[in-house]
């Protein structure tokens, strides 16, 4: 194992994880977290018979992707 020798090459690409900026990164989550609070919010709002025909129709396009 002392020669090791490279099969290809990435033509000097490095990979390195791109830092995101923290207040950005912060403020997205926030953002998300509102999001996702309003949906919720939304959705409790809907009558039970909306959200049963939503839900029926879920099911039966689950349904048709599987076949």
């Amino acid at each position: 194992m002392t020669n090791v020798v490279p099969v290809g090459t990435l033509g000097g690409m490095v990979w390195t994880a791109q830092r995101l900026d923290p207040v950005r990164s912060r403020r997205r989550m926030e953002l998300l977290a509102e999001i996702a609070g309003a949906r919720a919010a939304r959705e409790t709002q809907q009558p039970r018979r909306k959200r049963g025909v939503r839900l029926r129709g879920l099911i039966a396009t689950r349904r048709r992707l599987a076949n």
